[in-house]
Order: C-alpha cells, then structure tokens, then sequence
C-alpha cells in the first residue's frame, strides 16, 4: 500500500483483523491525505514518452511534483510511464476521463487513484499537467 508500518496497524486493528478492509481503510486515508495536498504548487516533474510496441502510437505526457527531488526517484519515472501507458491503451478525450478510466495494470483501481496513492506514498502534490497522444494515419485529411 506504501503506507508506514504504523498505519497499517492501526488499520488492522480498526478492522479487526480484515486485511481487506484494512486496505481500504488505508487507501480512504490516504486520499485524505492526498486532498489536503491537492492546493500546493506541483512545478517540478517530468516529461515522458511512450511508444507503443509497433510504432503506431505514442504519448507524450507531463507529470508533476512539488520537488525535483521526487521527479529524480525511479518511482515518480515508473509512475509517468504507466501513465502514458495508460494515454495510449484508453485514448481518453480529456484529463478528467483519463483519472477516472480504470488503471490498465489493476481494473480495481483508476488512473485517479494510482495518482492518490503516489501522493501518498510522496507526500507531495502530484499532478498530470499534460498529456498528447499521437495515433499514426490519425488527422490526415484525403486529397
């Protein structure tokens, strides 16, 4: 979950013993927390791109955080990547469709969620500022 050891106790112990429901508990926990930050300035990050196996499709996409620190961890890259990953595979028509798709790598949770969880896991705000993506033959026009 990425939470401290401390938090997934008191979670056990709030659910009795339900890893389960303990999860849960967590994860509203932490979209709690990952509210709190959303109103901080996120002006570091990254730019990232993707191209599908086949060269037919690509995504450049924008991801960003309150430190440079955060942006160098190979966790925040990882986190970049799948989301462009996630551009690719679902085509979304803007932002808000695209953190309210399910997440290809795990159906139970979605692109808004993976994004909650990091800000978590960081403690900072973490933010998709951008995202294009590029489908070979898309927008010509015949003539």
């Amino acid at each position: 979950t990425g939470a401290g050891i401390m938090d997934c106790k008191a979670a056990l112990a709030e659910a009795e013993g339900d890893i389960a429901r303990a999860m849960v508990l967590l994860r509203e926990k932490g979209f709690a927390a990952a509210a709190k930050k959303a109103g901080r300035v996120a002006a570091e990050g990254l730019v990232v791109s993707y191209i599908h196996p086949g060269g037919r499709i690509g995504v450049l996409l924008e991801l960003n955080c309150e430190t440079d620190f955060v942006a160098r961890t190979e966790r925040f890259a990882t986190l970049a990547r799948d989301l462009a990953m996630q551009v690719a595979a679902c085509n979304p028509a803007s932002e808000t469709f695209f953190l309210e798709q399910p997440f290809i790598k795990n159906l139970d949770i979605t692109a808004g969620d993976l994004v909650k969880e990091a800000i978590t896991a960081f403690g900072e705000n973490i933010v998709v500022r951008r995202f294009c993506r590029y489908q070979l033959g898309e927008g010509l026009t015949k003539g």
